[in-house]
């Protein structure tokens, strides 16, 4: 069996969705002693278990595992010590196992959503290099907008107000300073990439490689979740993206929806991640009105721009009330005979939901 992968070797890359951690992870993983494969997301669920935080909704009762695990963890010998240990080895296991015969190698994770965890990724993981990327947030919400809602930026506040979840929580880990870390900002790592490779080297004490930069003419490791489209066709960084936010904000109502975003975030926040409340307001102040350049044609934004439009309005028109019935009665299928079947599945509809009490 593997055997876990000690704190030292291994390398989380923070940051929130779309501040250029899918190019910053290419880059480390550009080098021959680091392992980077997209998002593996194993920690989030892991933070969720009930000794932290629990989820909302699960196929058991979320609440009862809750109660039940801190009272379990609260008899250990150990206690919680001894929990988090255990759930260290799980993790470095898994870690290790992708780091194969490389002995002297270390293992990157870029998960965006750890940003959301970051306590309880100190807790478990104290002496792990931490690389910190933060972003213009305006770009940030604009590629966000941009990649995963059409530039609908209604639809993505709706969806994820990612601005609000992450900046707090990524200046506090900033201000905090409980782990080994360095802050790159994601406008020096394209403007300096040279630069900024060498500091991130001497960070992680291993030798410095400054082909790393062109991270195209290295293969990619894995497959998984991580940008879909800028990264994945250019060979280097490239500084376009800086200003491209100032095309979305152009559009309708958007450069008043991004001061509203503004307005809901502390400046000292904003501060402690390298940007000045002021000069991004004079930035917006300064955008005019226009439209977006059209991206180029490719089968993710076709795919995109079909979900969206199926999605639109999805509970008052015919596909929707279809699917929800479909998935009632795939419902029923997948539970059998166990839990009464169509009985159960007409109690549920005629809201006869106390027919078939849950276990208690």
């Amino acid at each position: 069996m593997t055997a876990p992968l000690p704190q030292d070797r291994l390398v989380f890359v923070i940051g929130a969705p779309r501040s250029g951690s899918t190019l910053l992870t290419r880059m480390l993983g550009a080098h021959s002693r680091l392992v980077a494969r997209p998002e593996p997301h194993l920690l989030t669920p892991l933070a969720h278990l009930g000794l932290y935080d629990r989820v909302d909704r699960a196929p058991y009762d979320a609440v009862q595992a809750s109660q039940a695990l801190r009272s379990f963890v609260a008899d250990l010998p150990g206690g919680e010590a001894e929990y988090l240990e255990a759930l260290r080895a799980f993790v470095a296991t898994l870690y290790a196992g992708h780091l194969g015969a490389q002995p002297d190698a270390l293992f990157v994770d870029k998960t965006p959503a750890y940003a959301l965890i970051l306590p309880f990724l100190e807790k478990l993981f104290p002496a792990a290099k931490y690389v910190v990327l933060t972003r213009n947030p305006l770009a940030i919400w604009d590629s966000y907008a941009a990649s995963f809602f059409a530039g609908d930026y209604a639809s993505a506040q709706a969806f994820n107000p990612i601005l609000e979840r992450y900046v707090p929580a990524i200046a506090d880990f900033l201000r905090r300073r409980a782990v080994p870390l360095l802050h790159v900002r994601y406008e020096d790592l394209v403007q300096e990439p040279e630069a900024r490779v060498a500091e991130l080297h001497a960070f992680l004490g291993i030798e410095h490689q400054g082909d790393t930069v062109e991270y195209g003419d290295h293969p990619l490791q894995g497959t998984g979740l991580g940008d879909p489209l800028g990264v994945q066709k250019n060979k280097r960084p490239v500084t376009g993206s800086l200003d491209k936010w100032k095309e979305g904000a152009a559009e309708g109502d958007n450069a008043a929806f991004l001061r509203a975003r503004l307005a809901a975030l502390d400046p000292d926040d904003l501060h402690t991640l390298g940007y000045d409340a002021d000069a991004l307001r004079a930035d917006l102040d300064g955008v005019g009105r226009g439209r977006r350049t059209p991206p180029g044609w490719s089968r993710y934004l076709l795919e995109r721009k079909v979900l969206l439009s199926l999605r639109r309005d999805i509970d008052r028109r015919p596909h929707g009330r279809l699917l929800l019935r479909l998935r009632d009665l795939c419902d029923v299928l997948l539970r059998g005979g166990a839990t009464g079947g169509w009985a159960a599945f007409e109690d549920e509809r005629y809201g006869r939901v106390d027919a078939h009490p849950p276990d208690l």
